[in-house]
Parts: C-alpha cells; structure tokens; sequence
C-alpha cells in the first residue's frame, strides 16, 4: 500500500501522498485498500485523465463515507474525512466546494461502486462458526426489500414507481434491493438494485450463479415457482422454499415422519405441511400452517422437525434487511435526485455492509462458540464513524481484527437470542389513519416463548375404486369413439355417482404415470367436461350427476 507517513496534530499517521491524503476510510481502509479501489476504477475506465485536486480514488472513499454518514451533504461527509487530517499541507487537504464534491461524485459513476461491491462480496464465516452451517451445508437466505425511498423528483419517477400501499400511493419513489446473504453473518454474496416494477422471481435471476454446491438456499414464497426450482438445482444447491398452500404435488411415497416425495419440474422433491402452535407468556395461543418443499429427501438424515424448525433462520436476510434499511441508511428518504445516483448510493450501501460484517465476523471467530448474531452492527458502525473522523490506522491497521472497531464488537456484545413473537406493523405507515386488515392473533408487542409445538400432517392419499367391468362393457357400446383410458375413466365415476374424483386419483387407479400421459389424460377430463359426459365440481376434480347415470345390468 503506498502511503507516506505525516505528523498531523501532534500525532503521526500514515496517509496516501499528495493530493490523495483524503481518500481514506479510517480503519476500513485495510479492507478496501488503495490498490482495490484503483484497480477497480482501472477496470471500469473511470480513472482521471489528469491529476487533480481531487482524483477518482477520493472520489470512491467520498461515496462510501457518504452512505456512513447519512444525515450530513456532502460538504459535512468531507469535513469528517479530512478532521483527522488537519495540520497537512493545504495541497494534500483542500477545501472543494460542495458543487466540486457533486461534480467529483458524478465522475466516479456507478461502475466503479458496483464493481467495488463485486469484489467484496461473499461469504465471511469461519469454519464451525454457530449459526452458519446445517449438516455442512453452507445456510443462506435470499429475499427482496422494496421500503427504500427515492427523492421525489421527475427523473426518479420516470425511472422508479411510486409504491403503492393499501391505503393509497406512497409518497416517493421506491427501489428494490434484492438481496442473497449468508445466514448467521449476514454478509452479502450477491445483490441486485431495480424499480419496483421489477418482480423479485426476474431479479433474482442474476443470483443464481452465486449458488453452488455447498449451500442451503432458504427463501418464501415469493419464488415458489417451477423455474426458480429448476434454476437452483442446476446449480447443485439445495433448497427449503416454502410455498403456496394451493398447490397440489402428486404424492409418490410418504414417509414415516409424515412428509411426502413428489415431483414438480421434473426433480424429484420432498413436501413438509406442518400445523405449528406457538405459546406466548402472556399466554397468547397462535397457530399457523407452513408447507416446505426441499431437495433433502432422506427423513432419516434431516427430519421433517428439523427441517421445520431450521426454515427460521430466513428471517437473517430480514434482520440485513433493517440493519441496511434504518441502521445504515438512516433517513427516511435517500439523497439522490436522478436513478444513476440512487444506484450509486445503494452500491454503496452494500460495500459498506459487507465490509462491516467481515470486521464483525472477524471479530467474533476470535472467541470460540460464539454466535456472530451477537456481534452489535449499531456498535460496529458507531465505531467506524469514529475511526474515519480520527483518520485511525489509514495505512492499514496490522490485525483488523484487534483493531478499535473489533475491540468494540467483542467489548458490548448483544444478549443470547431469545425467541419471541410480535404481529408484523408497518413502522412508516403511509397514511396516519388505520387500515382495515384481517384480525392478527400475534401480541402488539414483542412476547417471548414458552413453547412451540410442531405437527407434521401427513397427506391423505385419495383412492379411486377400479373400474366395473359391467359398467365398461356399457359403456364401451353407448360412447364408442372414446378411447380405453377414458371408457375406463368413466367407469370409475359411474361406480360412485355424486362422489366427487380428482383426476389424479382416476389416473393412479388407471395406472397412468409420466407427466406427459398425465396431461393428456387432464385434457381428455376436460374435453368430457365440456360434452357433458360428466361434470367438473373444482380444478382438476370431476363426479357424474344422477342425469348423467348409466343403468345397466350388471349380472347378464
């Protein structure tokens, strides 16, 4: 790292020469080092032509100390780079005017902060860090976050939608951060920055190729979708989606804890419907019905409990998501008038994340068994706006994690985490009047619990009756254009008239697999249906009226 040693206030530190002295992110530095930040800027053609007042790498540390210090322009953002810098030649620190600063942060650009975040973006744990891991298997969550506000301007409109509330429109502008992150550090592996227009399953298609063979992905419902499934098992990782509770899975085999394999998208899948029953100390009774879908399909090696309870640890791309939304950013509205500088601002925001996490992460492998959920992020970047106003250890602290922010983390840990319950309100409502919404049986405020009890409901097969040979005999001789299957078909539904049937149950009784066969066989129903042959009561799901009844003599 180049750097030129300076006696600045009576102390000694050791800065970047000439007029790079300002470009500087305290103790961070060692961690986003002069020589990164140049080579990005070189990567992306974004380094000055001529060697100024204020040079390009300036530029990136003025950024990323920008998103530290949210309340302050740019001006203020300055001020606090170059306090700890002062009693150097004016040549090294000038004094730019806030419009030279504007001007500076517009040639940087959004490449290079984006590209900067690239580089540093990954997992951070330490091998058999708690929290982290299940069976080896590297947990991460991913998930979107659409509360980050753009000013109202009609550059920013033109680009990002107002978002819209169940009480009316929302008053800016609203950006997406779609986010994939590493459960226990929540440290960021990969992220992506779009309008609200932009649906979470379409944004999240540039993550994928950061999943690998090593890792667990956790998500909602939100991507419960056939090609979400398909795109992360081409990548060899395993998943644990919870999905919508109207799908209907065939059920190929249950298992002894309950759980069943199936088949959608052409992988051979597991489905978990659990009934979960929470108890409060106030003693509050909730109780509500999760249905996972997972590519762990041994229950003997990951039981449908586990499985169940392990599903929990999504809510760690929630807790990144406020540490981001109201710990980092803290203003209700980012500070950039045109899209190219909110992509700026919020690439910024996740290098700024990241590198905070690593130094938490860091901090917290240096005591064994601890969890790095009880590193504090508030600690750490109180701490690291400290460490820049003071210009502490720029040219790169020699153990970043004995340095005065690791120091911080491990000196005011956070409390074990204790589980607790709370109804979702939305802290910023768009409207000060109440909303209408469905009773939620959750406490207003945050209750612990006393016990939770998980039962697993095993699927209730349906077994259609086989086919009255009698009646396909009839049958054969009023409607002889139709084929065997449907004359078989017909067969089964005249057995019990007014019983409703699924067409899957009719098929299994039939002997038809394959998912091909299958949906010919759904086809012919339906074309039935529509005839008049018989009668469809619900999707998928047909019966014979008594009109539609076929008497015969069953005993020739």
């Amino acid at each position: 790292m180049s750097e030129s040693a300076m006696v600045c206030a009576s102390r000694t530190i050791a800065v970047a020469p000439g007029v790079f002295a300002a470009g500087h992110l305290g103790e961070l530095t060692a961690l986003v080092p002069f020589e990164l930040v140049d080579a990005v800027l070189e990567q992306t053609g974004c380094v000055q032509r001529r060697v100024r007042m204020l040079p390009s790498r300036v530029g990136v540390y003025l950024v990323l100390a920008m998103v530290l210090f949210p309340q302050v322009g740019l001006a203020g953002v300055w001020s606090r780079l170059t306090g700890g810098l002062r009693g150097l030649p004016k040549i090294m620190v000038p004094a730019p005017s806030g419009k030279a600063l504007r001007d500076l942060r517009r040639r940087v650009s959004v490449a290079p902060i984006r590209s900067l975040f690239e580089h540093l973006a990954g997992p951070t744990s330490w091998p058999g860090m708690p929290g982290c891991r299940y069976r080896g298997l590297r947990m991460v969550a991913i998930d979107g976050c659409s509360s980050f506000k753009a000013p109202d301007t009609p550059r920013n409109r033109a680009v990002f939608r107002i978002g819209r509330r169940r009480s009316g429109n929302d008053g800016w502008p609203g950006v997406q951060l779609l986010a994939l992150a590493e459960c226990g550090t929540r440290a960021l592996l990969g992220a992506t920055v779009t309008a609200l227009s932009v649906g979470e399953i379409p944004a999240a298609a540039a993550l994928w190729a950061r999943l690998d063979a090593s890792m667990l992905l956790l998500a909602d419902a939100a991507f419960d979708a056939d090609k979400v499934m398909t795109a992360i098992a081409g990548r060899q990782a395993q998943f644990l989606i919870r999905v919508n509770a109207v799908r209907k899975p065939a059920v190929l085999a249950v298992l002894p804890d309950g759980s069943f394999l199936t088949r959608i998208g052409g992988l051979r899948l597991r489905v978990i419907d659990a009934q979960i029953s929470i108890t409060g100390a106030d003693g509050t009774q909730v109780t509500g019905r999760w249905r996972l879908v997972t590519t762990l399909t041994n229950h003997r090696t990951d039981p449908a409990k586990a499985l169940v309870q392990l599903y929990h640890q999504r809510w760690e791309v929630e807790t990144c998501f406020f540490g981001l939304r109201h710990t980092l950013a803290g203003r209700t509205v980012l500070r950039s008038g045109d899209q190219f500088g909110i992509a700026q601002e919020m690439w910024a925001l996740a290098c700024i994340w990241q590198i905070l996490t690593t130094v938490m992460t860091d901090a917290a492998a240096t005591r064994p068994g601890m969890d790095p959920d009880r590193c504090s992020f508030t600690v750490a970047l109180a701490a690291a706006r400290d460490s820049i106003i003071r210009a502490d250890h720029i040219g790169g602290h020699p153990d970043i994690i004995s340095g005065t922010i690791g120091a911080a983390v491990l000196d005011q840990p956070l409390d074990p985490r204790r589980p607790r319950i709370a109804a979702r309100v939305l802290k910023a409502p768009g409207s000060r009047y109440p909303k209408h919404r469905p009773h939620d049986p959750r406490p207003h405020r945050g209750t612990r619990i006393t016990a939770i009890n998980t039962h697993i409901t095993a699927p209730q097969v349906e077994h259609s009756p086989p086919p009255d040979p009698a009646l396909i005999h009839a049958l054969h001789n009023q409607h002889p254009a139709m084929t065997g299957h449907m004359i078989n078909a017909l067969a089964i539904l005249h057995t019990t008239p007014g019983t409703p049937h699924s067409g899957r149950a009719i098929a299994r009784a039939l002997g038809i697999t394959g998912r091909a066969a299958l949906n010919v066989f759904g086809v012919a129903l339906n074309t039935a249906a529509r005839r008049g042959h018989i009668t469809k009561t619900a999707p998928g799901t047909y019966t014979i009226t008594p009109q539609q009844t076929l008497t015969t003599n069953r005993n020739p």
